[in-house]
């Protein structure tokens, strides 16, 4: 056995999202960075050894999409890739080079993959010296010392080997008092899968299952307990084993044993139920994983517990560094081996009943303390190994938010290397930098916005070629989302009845409103009256069903059979009562005999919501807009926003937005009292936000980011071009300057789009050093 000694600033086992985005976080600071991987490829459950598609929070909230590495990564994928989503299973090789190549790519990184976590060496016990790894097939024992080690493992295999104390199971109800923990605690975790690929050869193909797979004969184990055969080309994430199984010692047992299921499940699709023989009568099967995708194991105890009740109260932590927004998504344990799968598919994802909607959440902030080990003083964890309850974690644990977190973990460890602090110090001495360079680095934080001091564009004042009025949109209003679809299996009630009390946001200027008017249906042939009010509301992502005391209220009358504009005068004069320079919600309460039309365009910013609950409103439609006008027009997207710090809608929309009638380039400017000597300009555009990934066709480019764009600066009166960038499709720019200029003024022409008639920015920043 070949021994090879390393030194790095920072070691991260694990190449699954979050440990990849910590490991390239960490070293774009400038650390010495090695990572290790003990697959052939990157990317954990979302390789395509496994196919797990990432999700995150965009798949409950509107614009809620991850940003940073990942986002970098998955607008690249999406650019180049032929190949369709259809959920888990799919997933080719072209993600696997995607992550592959900006490790290569990526400065101060090293990396091995086929290589195995074996130990670590400890310096007492509460410092980690270096770890031992084995590289697959090379007969070769490496020994990387660090002065800092980041466990993204999923189990917690450096923790655990450190003498970290960690958790497994199901805390008890009287712990913690969640809604969501059982009332006995128990070992019970979420089980593993894997997943399969079928193929449409054109013609009928047969398929004989080997005696040892599987038999299923009761269809009602498919149709009536929650493991619908949705799509006929596979990938079922409810090909899941867990309890009565170890997940981490039964591994290989839990993957035999999948692989028996899904042979089985295929043989009944194919061969046994008359639905699903039909429409599978030309499909082959073309792959099966081989690898178990793992939902859970141990946790790791950190300076920070996180408790289900910091994600449904959302919890604001001074030390936020990540967000998240998926469901509370706790799967049944024992998987196929149980009477019910996961519960809200078991309803077909019936979004009113009572666990569907303890279950919603977020988005909420994760703490970096949840991410420090409490036991060893060098170590941190990303992922699902992370500082929770096993109910936090059913939300956690999803990819993108995992993602999130290792980009925070890699950050918040360069930082503290570079500023000679301890890990555990950086909570209370350095949070502050390490949020802002999340935020400068193209993430985003719920409770927090830029505030970087050395960003000259937070100093200048702001002028644009034209700014959008925003006057509303009808069921006939065209918008430009080629490319941009529904996911089908997310739960959807976009029903236009009103059998529910819907809602929509709406942005203001400062003009006052003199009259909103709603496009409806009445399905009756009486006169029908529906109960309107307006609530000031604290972002898009206020889902109370009553927001507070209602600025206004009516009864709108809807004629018998009318189908049109309903108009209700609310003569608000501009400094009244309105708050300037935020949200609105206009909500109808249930009358069935009413249909509130969906606008045929998303405008941006503007989204609608619909009561599942007592106390609670939800998403609807994937981000739609409902239809609506609003007079006088709304100057809500002024280029004042592209340096207010907040790069999506929240608070407030947080975007330019171009005249869509402008005939020449448009433009935004900012401008200074002073020359000052700028070296590099960062650039957010619109797009990839209102929906998560697997609303993304093959090859997308979203039609509202700047394809193509310039960056001129002012030059004794004079504009001179010193960057012109062609074909971008990437959401998040930072452009280096050859040599830093001097000026009191700059520009962003762009000169066009992917489609969008309107030029977009959410933010600009400027800085002195190249």
């Amino acid at each position: 056995m070949k021994q090879v000694s390393e030194q790095y600033d920072i070691v991260v086992c694990g190449g699954g999202l979050a440990g990849f985005c910590a490991a390239v976080a960490a070293a774009r600071q400038g650390r010495k960075t090695c990572i290790i991987q003990n697959r052939p490829v990157f990317g954990g459950n979302s390789s395509s050894e496994i196919g797990v598609t990432p999700h995150g929070a965009a798949a409950f909230h509107a614009y809620a999409r991850e940003t940073g590495i990942l986002s970098e990564l998955l607008i690249e994928e999406r650019a180049a890739n032929h190949a369709e989503i259809y959920e888990n299973g799919w997933t080719n090789s072209v993600w696997d080079m995607v992550l592959y190549d900006m490790a290569v790519r990526t400065e101060n990184l090293n990396f091995y993959l086929n290589t195995d976590f074996k130990a670590v060496r400890m310096k007492d016990n509460r410092h980690i010296q270096a770890i031992v790894a084995h590289v697959q097939n090379a007969e070769l024992e490496l020994t990387l010392e660090a002065e800092l080690f980041i466990d993204c493992t999923g189990d917690g295999l450096v923790a655990h080997e450190a003498g970290c104390e960690w958790r497994m199971g199901s805390e008890s109800r009287s712990e913690f008092n969640e809604p969501h923990a059982p009332e006995v605690a128990s070992g019970d975790v979420m089980g593993s899968s894997i997943h399969f690929k079928a193929q449409d050869m054109g013609r009928p193909v047969p398929f004989s299952a080997p005696e040892w797979a599987i038999r299923y004969d009761d269809a009602s184990y498919f149709y009536d307990q929650g493991r619908l055969p949705k799509e006929e080309r596979g990938g079922f994430w409810w090909l899941e084993i867990g309890v009565p199984y170890h997940t981490i010692h039964d591994n290989e047992t839990i993957r035999h044993e999948l692989t028996r299921h899904a042979l089985g499940v295929w043989h009944w699709m194919k061969n046994q139920d008359p639905v699903m023989k039909e429409r599978t009568r030309n499909y082959a099967l073309d792959w099966i994983g081989q690898v178990p995708g793992k939902r859970e194991s141990r946790r790791i105890m950190g300076e920070y517990f996180i408790t289900e009740h910091d994600i449904q109260n959302k919890t604001v932590f001074e030390d936020e560094i990540a967000f998240g927004g998926w469901f509370i998504d706790l799967h049944t344990p024992g998987g196929l081996l149980a009477a019910m799968s996961e519960p809200t598919n078991a309803d077909n994802y019936n979004t009113f009943n009572e666990y569907s909607v303890k279950s919603y959440c977020g988005p909420y902030g994760v703490p970096l303390r949840s991410l420090i080990a409490r036991d060893v003083d060098n170590l941190m964890m990303a992922g699902r190994n992370i500082s929770t309850t096993h109910a936090a974690l059913g939300t956690l644990r999803v990819m993108a938010t995992t993602a999130l977190m290792g980009q925070a973990a890699g950050t918040a460890a360069a930082i503290a290397q570079n500023n000679q602090l301890a890990i555990k110090e950086t909570p209370e001495k350095v949070v502050h930098l390490i949020k802002q360079k999340l935020l400068r680095d193209g993430c985003f934080l719920i409770n927090n916005r830029n505030e970087d001091p050395a960003d000259l564009a937070r100093f200048a004042s702001v002028t644009a070629s034209s700014e959008s009025g925003l006057t509303g949109a009808g069921p006939d209003t065209e918008g430009f989302h080629e490319g941009l679809s529904i996911w089908r299996d997310q739960p959807q009630y976009d029903q236009e009845r009103l059998d529910v009390k819907k809602g929509q946001m709406i942005a203001l200027g400062n003009e006052g409103i003199t009259t909103l008017s709603v496009f409806l249906k009445n399905l009756t042939a009486d006169d029908q009256n529906v109960s309107a009010a307006l609530f000031s509301v604290s972002d898009i992502w206020d889902y109370r069903t009553n927001p507070g005391t209602p600025l206004k209220t009516a009864s709108l009358r809807v004629p018998a059979n009318y189908e049109g504009w309903v108009e209700w005068p609310v003569n608000f004069e501009p400094g009244g009562e309105l708050k300037p320079y935020s949200y609105v919600r206009i909500d109808l309460e249930a009358n069935a005999s009413i249909a509130w039309k969906v606008a045929g365009c998303v405008l941006p910013g503007q989204l609608a919501v619909y009561q599942i609950g007592k106390d609670k409103m939800r998403r609807f439609s994937n981000g739609a807009t409902l239809s609506f006008r609003i007079e006088p027009a709304q100057y809500c997207f002024p280029p004042e926003n592209v340096i207010n710090g907040v790069t999506r809608p929240h608070r407030y929309t947080n975007l330019w937005r171009s005249d869509e009638a402008e005939v020449n380039a448009s433009w935004i400017q900012l401008s200074w009292d002073q020359v000052h000597s700028i070296g590099q300009v960062e650039i957010t555009f619109p797009g990839h936000l209102l929906r998560e990934y697997h609303a993304y066709a093959p090859f997308y480019r979203d039609q509202q980011c700047a394809k193509d764009y310039r960056i001129e600066i002012s030059t004794d009166g004079r504009w001179e071009e010193v960057m012109a960038i062609r074909d971008n499709y990437q959401r998040h720019r930072i452009h280096r300057l050859k040599m830093p200029v001097e000026t009191n003024a700059i520009r962003i022409v762009i000169d066009s789009t992917h489609g969008d008639p309107c030029a977009g920015i959410y933010e600009v920043r400027c800085y002195r050093d190249i």
